[in-house]
């Protein structure tokens, strides 16, 4: 099941660590399978305050989200990053193909007895 690495970020000024992140980031992926569904885009805010940006990336499953998070290639750049932009970032799994919320609210609502 695909799962996917989901940063918010807050950044702050631009500078060269930064640009040293984005240059090298993807090599840190490719061992993964990871790539970029969504980054440096302009975000429309629908509901609530979201300041900063998103940033998402898919990988086959969540292992190799983790094993990628987790890699020495990654966690070498990491300070780069976070010592200039801050946020949080999660690893999530995907919802598998056929997905029915009504049917995951079905179960809910059997399970509160409702």
């Amino acid at each position: 099941m695909t799962a996917y690495a989901i940063g918010h970020l807050r950044p702050e000024t631009m500078n060269e660590e930064i640009l040293h992140y984005m240059d090298v980031v993807q090599s840190t992926m490719d061992p993964f399978e990871g790539r970029f569904l969504v980054h440096g885009a302009q975000v429309e805010v629908m509901e609530g305050p979201f300041p900063g940006t998103i940033v998402v990336i898919a990988f086959p499953d969540i292992e190799r989200a983790r094993a990628w998070y987790a890699s020495d290639a990654y966690q070498q750049i990491l300070p780069q990053r976070t010592r200039h932009i801050a946020g949080e970032v999660i690893l999530v799994e995907g919802v598998p193909s056929g997905y029915d919320a009504a049917a995951t609210s079905a179960r809910l609502r059997a399970a509160a007895g409702l």
